[in-house]
């Protein structure tokens, strides 16, 4: 079997309302959809989300190198996929491809995430238990509250949590941060959890002086609250909230010297950031982790959600909501059938792979 086609397709999302961060403010999400299709008509599903709104890459250079990648994929003999260890099959075609190329780390996301999904459906099997998931799981996920001023921010947690919610992360670094936590520990009451984000625009001076005003609000854990872990360790040696790496931990040699230098006790972890999610699971080794979404798309949220499930396999779950609920705040997606939010659970669609079903006419609609 090999594989007879290869889609590389931009699109975007819109958002409901502006996703307002410390780094910037987002109207839209950009992606690209890369697809392959076998000579017996299998299709294998994957997506990179660039970030360049937090310095990584462009949507152009990252199309750029999947279009180049795709050279490599059309290449492809996958009939080793149709054996008793598929997975395997996977990873051996992601090196096969990736081999010698310094691909941004979204890139190589999609190429391992189509590959596996490839691999599962040729297989006709779930992409969690090919990664030795014990089962398909419901996952507890946090509200991303993206609205700008406290009482918006109040309204939208109120949402959320009559949609089933009981932990919320908001943005800070942006002003009025004290405010915007108080507005929602008074809107969601004393019981939900409320984590917070500066995406690293704070000093040290400053994350200590907010993380001081704020702890008495209850605060379940603080992410990359500056840019350096250098910073971070000072931070976390002054606050008793939880420190959680972001973007300063994007490997596993990342979280050793995080651990080393005392900069956090966690991690939240991107597929689009780290490279998909073998890297993941490397990181998860390292440190308490929980995944979030860099906005993704459907088949990133997929991909993600069915990693969630294999996580844990052979350490404790630290019992953290994952970041994968934001699908929620589109207006609008490009699939038939794809992961669904139900009483503050993020549901994996059943089906061999990821699961994800494209409907053609919404590609159509958003593609770039």
């Amino acid at each position: 079997m090999r594989i007879a086609e290869v889609e590389v397709i931009p699109y975007a999302l819109p958002l409901k309302e502006p996703y307002v961060t410390a780094r910037g403010t987002l109207g839209r999400r950009e992606m690209v959809l890369v697809r392959l299709r076998s000579d017996e008509g299998i299709v294998g599903l994957g997506e990179a989300v660039p970030l360049s709104l937090r310095g990584g890459e462009t949507l152009q250079r990252v199309e750029r190198s999947l279009v180049r990648v795709a050279k490599r994929l059309a290449r492809l003999d996958v009939t080793a996929m149709t054996t008793e260890q598929p997975l395997a099959a996977a990873v051996d075609a992601v090196i096969n491809v990736a081999a010698g190329r310094r691909l941004p780390a979204p890139a190589k996301a999609a190429v391992e995430i189509v590959l596996f999904d490839l691999a599962g459906r040729i297989s006709g099997t779930p992409l969690w238990r090919m990664l030795r998931g014990e089962a398909s799981a419901p996952l507890r996920c946090n509200a991303t509250l993206a609205a700008d001023s406290p009482r918006q921010l109040a309204a939208e947690a109120v949402s959320w949590r009559e949609r089933g919610f009981e932990t919320f992360k908001l943005k800070l670094g942006m002003g009025d941060d004290t405010e915007r936590v108080r507005a929602v520990r008074d809107a969601v009451g004393p019981d939900a959890r409320i984590r917070v984000d500066a995406n690293g625009a704070w000093s040290t001076d400053q994350a200590v002086a907010v993380l001081d005003e704020i702890e008495p609000l209850g605060i379940e854990l603080a992410e990359q609250p500056t840019a350096s872990l250098r910073e971070m360790a000072a931070v976390a040696a002054a606050t008793a909230i939880p420190i959680a790496a972001d973007e300063s931990v994007r490997s596993a040699n990342d979280a050793t010297r995080a651990l080393q230098a005392g900069a956090c006790r966690l991690a939240t972890v991107k597929l689009a950031k780290v490279g998909g999610i073998g890297p993941a699971g490397a990181i998860g080794a390292q440190l308490p982790t929980y995944l979030s979404s860099s906005l993704d798309g459907p088949v990133g949220i997929a991909a993600a959600a069915h990693a969630a499930q294999a996580l844990y396999r052979d350490r404790d779950d630290p019992g953290l909501a994952h970041g994968l609920a934001t699908q929620e705040l589109f207006g609008g997606t490009i699939a038939s059938v794809e992961c669904e939010v139900r009483d503050g659970l993020l549901h994996l669609p059943e089906g061999p792979g990821l699961g994800v079903e494209i409907d053609e006419r919404a590609l159509e609609r958003h593609r770039l």
